[in-house]
């Protein structure tokens, strides 16, 4: 069953090949079979899986079911689920039970889906290889020896190695295309404010957006539909309909201009996966797509301006965690300020340490106006750049994800500016808050690879069905790591 797209599991759910408990529990088997190698989920919920599965039985029995009613997934654990702990990857919350649902929990209960647990991550999505958190590493499904991406690793290790048919995740920098690329998987972020933050622990509170990890892009369509639109709970959420994201899958792509930015097909890029994107590019050339070189010429500033804004934000954002009000407390503190000291000291780790203080520098008198209010200006420029390329008759814009394939363990731990640069193709579309997905387009010595599509505000449906045509004439998506097939 675990090999099934979406649509495939809610057509055995209604034609009772199955039941939503039988599925899930054949996920919850295959959790304690193969987690213990992987380390995806740091919390798995089995009575309260099994129980949303009997309700979901009695609503497909009642004939009132909806695509997704019956179907299990795992949750990140960034986001907040009452009655479960709700630790984002960190000490500082590992006693943490959250007393509210964030709002994608609520839509995505509410569509009848069955929660199997919460997913590992780099400590507060600070990270590029799910090396931070604070539960272990998490492992990659294609090379245990290699790391996942980050910081949605346990995401899409959960997902690649079938311990669930999907996964929610959380991008910032790159979060979940990166990883994606990594694991070969469809990874989507929407544009800023199409999903509710409400419930997500925030790392940088504008440039932090919820979507998904999906074996295609026609299961992420249907979670991404469940997941979008307007939440009065969030002062960042657009109260803008959502598109049908879902039908807008089967329509020709004959005639879209996709752009090809020169700044990304520079130096940097390992020779394998050049290829492998420009084999992509061959392929969509087929199916009718036309290519324009465009330039971006802000986007090589993407690094240096994130790592100026995303600390900043970092570092307000985390200075609630400090021992008095809930979270990790030290103890034997002996006075006020030991304990703010020593409770965050033993709470944070290292990266999240590291960036707090940037932040906090950044933000500091004398310093705000020549670094933080400069990242600004340069994120205006950057966004510019996208906004005349698709004034001028752009549809999409296609890069690489991710330089390499997965690296192994250890390779970059010591070196924090070359783990940064693991994010240079992404980032710039969190700063500029535009949409952005990676799906599947080949293997380098048999790890695989992926290329990105950009796009305008609120463009998903027009990206899905690309990214959806694209893999009706390929089969990458398809590929199981051999150990995790069967």
């Amino acid at each position: 069953m675990h090999t099934h797209s979406l649509p495939e599991l809610a057509a055995g759910l209604r034609e009772k090949k199955f039941s939503s408990r039988e599925l899930t529990q054949h996920y919850l088997n295959r959790i304690a079979a193969l987690d213990g190698d992987i380390n995806a989920y740091v919390t798995v919920t089995p009575e309260r899986a099994l129980a949303q599965a009997a309700a979901a039985d009695a609503l497909i029995a009642a004939g009132k079911a909806g695509p997704l009613t019956g179907i299990p997934l795992g949750q990140k654990d960034i986001f907040c689920t009452k009655g479960v702990r709700t630790a984002c990857g960190s000490k500082m919350l590992d006693s943490f039970v959250s007393p509210y649902d964030a709002t994608i929990v609520e839509k995505l209960d509410a569509e009848g889906m069955v929660m199997l647990g919460k997913l590992n991550m780099d400590e507060f999505a600070m990270g590029s290889s799910n090396e931070t958190s604070y539960y272990g590493p998490v492992k990659n499904p294609w090379d245990k020896t290699r790391v996942p991406g980050g910081s949605s690793g346990g995401s899409v290790a959960c997902v690649a190695a079938g311990l669930a048919p999907i996964a929610t995740a959380t991008d910032t920098g790159g979060s979940i295309r990166q990883p994606a690329a990594l694991t070969n998987l469809t990874g989507i972020k929407p544009t800023y404010g199409r999903v509710s933050r409400y419930g997500m622990i925030a790392f940088a509170s504008s440039l932090d957006q919820a979507g998904v990890v999906a074996r295609s892009a026609e299961d992420a369509a249907y979670v991404m539909q469940a997941m979008s639109g307007f939440d009065p709970k969030d002062s960042t959420s657009v109260d803008r309909p959502v598109d049908d994201l879902v039908s807008g899958l089967g329509h020709s792509i004959k005639g879209l201009t996709i752009g090809l930015p020169k700044e990304y097909f520079a130096d940097g890029m390992a020779p394998g996966v050049r290829a492998l994107v420009e084999q992509a590019i061959e392929t969509l050339k087929g199916l009718g797509v036309r290519f324009k070189d465009i330039s971006l010429p802000n986007s090589p500033l993407s690094v240096p301006t994130y790592y100026v804004v995303a600390p900043a934000e970092a570092s307000s954002n985390l200075a609630r965690f400090d021992g008095v009000r809930y979270g990790h407390r030290a103890e034997g503190a002996k006075s006020l300020g030991e304990l703010y000291e020593r409770s965050r000291g033993e709470g944070f780790g290292a990266e999240v340490q590291r960036r707090i203080m940037i932040g906090t520098y950044v933000l500091s008198h004398g310093y705000y106006d020549a670094y933080y209010l400069q990242a600004q200006k340069v994120r205006r420029l950057i966004y510019d750049d996208f906004k005349r390329a698709f004034a001028d008759g752009i549809d999409l814009v296609l890069s690489p994800t991710a330089t390499d394939v997965a690296f192994k363990f250890g390779d970059k731990s010591d070196d924090p500016v070359a783990m940064y640069l693991n994010d240079i193709y992404t980032i710039a579309a969190n700063l500029a808050g535009i949409p952005a997905m990676s799906l599947p387009c080949g293997f380098v010595d048999g790890l695989p690879t992926g290329f990105q599509l950009m796009g305008n505000f609120f463009s998903e449906a027009r990206m899905l069905n690309v990214a959806h045509q694209f893999q009706q004439a390929t089969d990458f998506h398809k590929q199981w790591p051999t150990e995790f097939a069967s």
